[in-house]
Protein backbone atom coordinates (compact mmCIF):
# COMPACT_ATOMS: atom_id res chain seq x y z
CA UNK A 1 0.00 0.00 0.00
CA UNK A 2 1.24 3.48 -0.86
CA UNK A 3 -0.16 6.50 0.91
CA UNK A 4 -0.32 9.51 -1.39
CA UNK A 5 -0.66 13.03 -0.04
CA UNK A 6 -1.36 16.17 -2.05
CA UNK A 7 -0.95 19.74 -0.86
CA UNK A 8 -0.94 23.30 -2.15
CA UNK A 9 -4.53 23.81 -3.20
CA UNK A 10 -6.23 27.07 -2.26
CA UNK A 11 -8.33 29.95 -3.53
CA UNK A 12 -6.60 32.02 -6.20
CA UNK A 13 -7.70 34.74 -8.60
CA UNK A 14 -7.97 34.16 -12.32
CA UNK A 15 -4.62 34.71 -13.98
CA UNK A 16 -2.76 33.64 -10.88
CA UNK A 17 -0.38 30.77 -10.25
CA UNK A 18 -0.26 27.86 -7.88
CA UNK A 19 2.01 24.90 -7.26
CA UNK A 20 0.65 21.57 -6.09
CA UNK A 21 2.85 18.99 -4.43
CA UNK A 22 2.44 15.26 -4.01
CA UNK A 23 4.46 12.90 -1.90
CA UNK A 24 4.27 9.39 -0.47
CA UNK A 25 5.29 9.47 3.18
CA UNK A 26 7.37 6.49 4.18
CA UNK A 27 7.50 4.99 0.72
CA UNK A 28 9.63 5.84 -2.27
CA UNK A 29 7.87 6.57 -5.54
CA UNK A 30 10.99 7.43 -7.46
CA UNK A 31 10.68 4.29 -9.57
CA UNK A 32 7.08 4.83 -10.61
CA UNK A 33 5.16 6.91 -13.09
CA UNK A 34 2.83 9.48 -11.59
CA UNK A 35 0.09 11.79 -12.71
CA UNK A 36 -2.43 14.47 -11.85
CA UNK A 37 -6.16 14.24 -12.41
CA UNK A 38 -8.95 16.59 -11.42
CA UNK A 39 -12.66 16.49 -10.78
CA UNK A 40 -14.97 19.49 -10.88
CA UNK A 41 -18.40 19.45 -9.22
CA UNK A 42 -20.86 17.43 -11.27
CA UNK A 43 -18.21 16.24 -13.70
CA UNK A 44 -16.20 13.11 -14.29
CA UNK A 45 -12.62 12.84 -13.12
CA UNK A 46 -10.36 13.96 -15.95
CA UNK A 47 -6.71 13.64 -16.83
CA UNK A 48 -4.52 16.70 -16.33
CA UNK A 49 -0.90 15.61 -16.70
CA UNK A 50 1.39 12.66 -16.16
CA UNK A 51 5.03 11.75 -16.35
CA UNK A 52 7.33 8.75 -16.47
CA UNK A 53 9.28 7.49 -13.47
CA UNK A 54 12.24 9.71 -14.25
CA UNK A 55 10.27 12.72 -15.38
CA UNK A 56 11.78 12.34 -18.82
CA UNK A 57 8.50 12.18 -20.72
CA UNK A 58 5.34 14.07 -19.84
CA UNK A 59 1.98 14.67 -21.38
CA UNK A 60 -0.79 17.20 -20.77
CA UNK A 61 -4.47 17.59 -21.40
CA UNK A 62 -5.15 20.06 -24.18
CA UNK A 63 -6.99 22.31 -21.74
CA UNK A 64 -3.85 22.89 -19.65
CA UNK A 65 -1.11 22.61 -22.25
CA UNK A 66 1.18 25.61 -22.14
CA UNK A 67 -0.10 26.67 -18.71
CA UNK A 68 0.71 23.72 -16.44
CA UNK A 69 4.05 22.00 -15.91
CA UNK A 70 4.57 18.65 -14.22
CA UNK A 71 7.90 17.83 -12.62
CA UNK A 72 9.10 14.84 -10.65
CA UNK A 73 11.88 15.30 -8.14
CA UNK A 74 13.04 11.80 -7.26
CA UNK A 75 15.60 13.10 -4.78
CA UNK A 76 12.73 14.60 -2.78
CA UNK A 77 10.27 11.83 -3.61
CA UNK A 78 7.85 14.51 -4.74
CA UNK A 79 5.71 15.28 -7.76
CA UNK A 80 4.76 18.85 -8.58
CA UNK A 81 2.21 20.56 -10.75
CA UNK A 82 3.02 24.19 -11.50
CA UNK A 83 -0.12 25.94 -12.67
CA UNK A 84 -0.07 29.38 -14.27
CA UNK A 85 -2.62 31.61 -16.00
CA UNK A 86 -5.33 29.91 -13.99
CA UNK A 87 -8.90 30.11 -15.19
CA UNK A 88 -12.19 29.64 -13.32
CA UNK A 89 -12.69 26.42 -15.29
CA UNK A 90 -9.58 25.01 -13.60
CA UNK A 91 -11.55 24.91 -10.35
CA UNK A 92 -11.61 21.31 -9.16
CA UNK A 93 -10.27 18.84 -6.67
CA UNK A 94 -6.85 17.80 -7.91
CA UNK A 95 -5.71 14.23 -7.32
CA UNK A 96 -2.24 12.77 -7.47
CA UNK A 97 -1.90 9.17 -8.56
CA UNK A 98 0.87 6.56 -8.69
CA UNK A 99 1.22 4.07 -11.49
CA UNK A 100 3.29 0.96 -10.79
CA UNK A 101 5.11 1.22 -14.09
CA UNK A 102 8.72 1.89 -14.92
CA UNK A 103 8.50 2.09 -18.72
CA UNK A 104 8.69 4.97 -21.14
CA UNK A 105 5.03 5.42 -22.02
CA UNK A 106 2.78 7.93 -20.28
CA UNK A 107 -0.80 6.90 -19.55
CA UNK A 108 -3.78 9.26 -19.45
CA UNK A 109 -6.12 6.46 -18.31
CA UNK A 110 -6.99 6.69 -14.60
CA UNK A 111 -7.50 2.91 -14.52
CA UNK A 112 -3.75 2.48 -15.01
CA UNK A 113 -3.03 4.22 -11.71
CA UNK A 114 -3.14 2.14 -8.58
CA UNK A 115 -2.70 4.55 -5.66
CA UNK A 116 -4.53 7.83 -5.20
CA UNK A 117 -4.43 10.70 -2.78
CA UNK A 118 -7.43 12.31 -1.13
CA UNK A 119 -7.20 15.38 -3.31
CA UNK A 120 -6.55 19.08 -2.79
CA UNK A 121 -9.07 21.78 -3.64
CA UNK A 122 -8.15 24.44 -6.17
CA UNK A 123 -10.62 27.28 -6.56
CA UNK A 124 -10.08 29.99 -9.16
CA UNK A 125 -12.20 33.09 -8.77
CA UNK A 126 -13.09 35.33 -11.70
Amino acid sequence: QVQVVESGGRLVQAGGSLRLSCTAPGRTVRNYAMGWFRQAPGKEREFVSATTWDGGTSTYADSVKGRFTITKDNALNTLYLQMTSLKPEDTAVYYCAVRLYTGVYVSTNPNDYKYWGQGTQVTVSS
